[in-house]
């Protein structure tokens, strides 16, 4: 009877020759179990969920940072009542919930004096009004009273007395073509540039200064003195020349710089 092959007497074996090593999963073994976080990373994360809940709970439902106190800086003419009152803050509120944009829309609103304000969260308990007012460079009269013009044009407040050192602004444009095509909006701005290219020392001697015309801009100074600016383009040219004509001409009483190239001057 013949043995077994050598085939057969080597399928018991494993690769490393010895026989029987190599075995098959048991049935029902159990499967690799997966590996859960530690109690130290559960810590951290409750720790985590815990601070984050008692940071919401500061901010917002508890009585330590509450908007308690409003404070104002920056105003002139305006009152600090007036300011507070018209921003209108949530006392009580939560400090963090107070909206800042929507005050500075209200203060904007109920006060054109008003040019800027920053407001501002103070912890823990108050809020900062910072305001900027508006300056007026030219009145406007109206009856008895003078409308107050600012550096953009802004026609902000209308008041009983007229500011110092603050010119009269006169409009006499009714009949001329320059109203019709630019409008009295325009003319005013045109006004206001004229009045921010004036020297410094011819700014304080302003009287009253009047459109004729978007072209025929004047300015009547302090003893009489008449300044003929044209238009409001060239300002910087018609500022040096209105300098020169001053130091060169000081009894003059009628100043030409229309033409900034060839200025004019004369005592009548």
């Amino acid at each position: 009877m013949a043995g077994p092959t050598t085939a057969e007497r080597g399928a018991g074996k494993s690769p490393g020759g010895r026989a029987g090593s190599a075995r098959p999963p048991r049935q029902g073994a159990p499967a690799r179990r997966l590996r859960l976080p530690g109690r130290r990373a559960l810590l951290i994360a409750a720790a985590a969920i815990l601070l984050i809940a008692g940071g919401i709970w500061v901010l917002y439902g508890s009585s330590w940072l509450r908007a308690e106190r409003v404070t104002t800086s920056g105003t002139e003419v305006l009152t600090p009542d007036e300011v507070t009152s018209a921003a209108a803050v949530p006392i009580g509120a939560p400090l963090i919930s107070v909206d800042t944009d929507a005050i500075e829309a209200r203060l904007r609103h109920k006060l054109p004096r008003i040019d800027s304000v920053d407001v501002v969260r103070s912890w823990p308990h108050g809020i900062d009004l910072k305001v900027t007012e508006r300056k007026p460079v030219l009145l406007i009269e109206k009856g008895a009273k003078f409308i107050e013009v600012d550096a953009k044009g802004v026609r902000f407040a209308t008041v009983d007395e007229a500011p110092k050192a603050v010119p009269l602004l006169e409009l006499t444009v009714d009949q001329s073509p320059s109203l019709r095509r630019f409008g009295a909006d325009r003319l005013l701005a045109e006004a206001v540039r004229v009045r921010g290219e004036l020297p410094g020392e011819v700014v304080a001697d302003t009287r009253v200064l009047t459109v004729h015309s978007y072209d025929y801009i004047t300015v009547e100074l302090s003893r009489g003195r008449t300044v003929v600016w044209g238009s409001s383009e060239d300002g910087e040219a018609k500022a040096r020349a209105l300098t020169a004509l001053m130091k060169a001409a000081p009894k003059a009483r009628y100043f030409d710089v229309s033409a900034p190239t060839a200025p004019a001057s004369s005592r009548s």
